[in-house]
């Protein structure tokens, strides 16, 4: 699974540390959605707050909205996976409720991935079992905060599989 892994600068692995704690991950979730607008609007959707950072990489994930039917666009970590898929985790900094961009993509799994400059349709699938397990080990290999996050919730985290829409059957 020929991952990219850069070495993080010491700047990043204290916010890393910060995000994976409680206080680090309530304050990230008012907070760093804003900062990132900010930051993908200065470099022309090429880098985010959370990747300057934190040097996790990063995607943008826009999804349709499940009732107002509106492109909602959401900055995550993008773990590589397999044959040019992406795992994505609806941690929401392990609180107690699942993100929006969850519900719309679970409602419309026709989903835009920007990367880098650069979008492509992808098609999103919540995984179960084994493959759950697998992709949500890799996720933990990228973020270890997953865990963290995973022990402050009641919930079950989904792991969500992105694969690109030219390799399923939609096209």
């Amino acid at each position: 699974m020929g991952r990219m892994v850069t070495k993080k600068n010491l700047l990043q692995r204290i916010n890393t540390g910060i995000a994976m704690s409680a206080v680090g991950a309530r304050l990230s979730a008012r907070v760093m959605h804003h900062l990132d607008k900010l930051v993908l609007r200065l470099s022309n959707g090429r880098s985010t707050a959370a990747s300057l950072l934190t040097g996790l990489p990063i995607l943008t994930l826009t999804t349709t909205g499940a009732k107002s039917g509106q492109p909602r666009t959401t900055p995550l970590v993008a773990i590589p996976f397999g044959d040019n898929q992406l795992v994505i985790i609806a941690s929401n900094w392990g609180q107690q409720k699942h993100p929006a961009w969850y519900y719309n993509l679970v409602a419309q799994p026709q989903v835009t991935v920007t990367q880098n400059g650069r979008s492509q349709p992808y098609l999103a699938r919540v995984t179960e079992g084994m493959e759950r397990e697998a992709c949500w080990q890799t996720a933990v290999q990228t973020y270890p905060g997953y865990n963290a996050y995973k022990q402050r919730t009641h919930r079950q985290i989904p792991v969500i599989l992105l694969t690109p829409a030219a390799n399923t059957d939609l096209h």
